[in-house]
């Protein structure tokens, strides 16, 4: 009899050790390799939607971040971006525009956002810069930042941050220039250079990368004229708008930023 006990008691030590029997599942949930019957990890990931407002110099970088965002996080979508100049997008925003993330080309046209008690403590992940911006072939004759007094010279309004780092940069060097046009985003003022409707513009360095119809210079002065772009999740958004900030200023983010041309925040 006793012998008999000593058996059962080897047996049921051996099923505690291998934590399953032969023919049966763990009761725990446990694969036989030991990982969870759920999901790989045994964790669900984030789920649902992000809508996005940002500067519109942002747009290719943002598209790929987008994109390699969705790829990480692959039960989250992010809606087509809302792309156009910050002042702009701020001012949707406290007219009841619904938003979980804001991105500016610069701190003042945020702080106005966090003035209006939509959003708190944005954080900076990008710079940029100005150049003077022709069509392909220089057909004006602009060779330097003086040359757009006498030009057919289109530039952002005055409201917006492009607008604004474009006066800064043109009062430091003392150049008058009274625009063909001021237009509500950097976007446009390309536009209309890549199109030969102006002679010059000022944009920002990462707008011309990659685009043939037009090349560019760099004026001097420009690198006292830095743009800093901060994002925010917005203060009713769900963990899915802190989720994509956090990206953009995370290492996979600031890899794409820094290879399409902008700074380090």
């Amino acid at each position: 009899m006793r012998l008999r006990w000593v058996g059962v008691a080897v047996l049921v030590a051996t099923l505690v050790l291998t934590g399953c029997t032969s023919t049966a599942s763990c009761s725990d949930g446990n694969d036989s390799n030991g990982k969870s019957s759920g999901s790989s990890d045994g964790q669900q990931g984030p789920t649902g939607e992000v809508t996005v407002f940002a500067a519109a110099s942002l747009r290719t970088a943002f598209d790929e971040i987008a994109e390699s965002f969705e790829q990480q996080y692959p039960g989250v979508t992010v809606n087509p971006i809302v792309y156009d100049g910050s002042s702009t997008l701020v001012t949707q925003l406290q007219e009841g525009a619904q938003a979980d993330v804001l991105a500016t080309a610069d701190e003042r046209s945020m702080t106005a956002l966090v003035d209006s008690g939509l959003a708190a403590d944005p954080q900076l992940f990008a710079t940029n810069t100005l150049v003077v911006a022709v069509p392909a072939g220089d057909p004006g004759g602009v060779e330097t930042l003086a040359d757009l007094a006498d030009a057919v010279t289109v530039l952002c309004a005055p409201q917006v941050p492009c607008g604004v780092a474009s006066q800064t940069l043109l009062e430091a060097a003392g150049v008058a220039v009274t625009p063909a046009s001021q237009e509500q985003n950097v976007t446009a003022v390309l536009q209309k250079i890549a199109a030969g409707e102006a002679d010059a513009g000022l944009v920002y360095a990462t707008d011309v990368i990659g685009d043939d119809a037009v090349q560019s210079f760099v004026p001097q002065g420009a690198d006292e004229v830095v743009n800093r772009y901060p994002i925010v999740a917005l203060d009713d958004a769900d963990e899915t708008g802190e989720l994509f900030a956090d990206f953009v200023r995370g290492p996979d983010g600031q890899r794409i930023l820094q290879r399409l041309g902008f700074g380090a925040p």
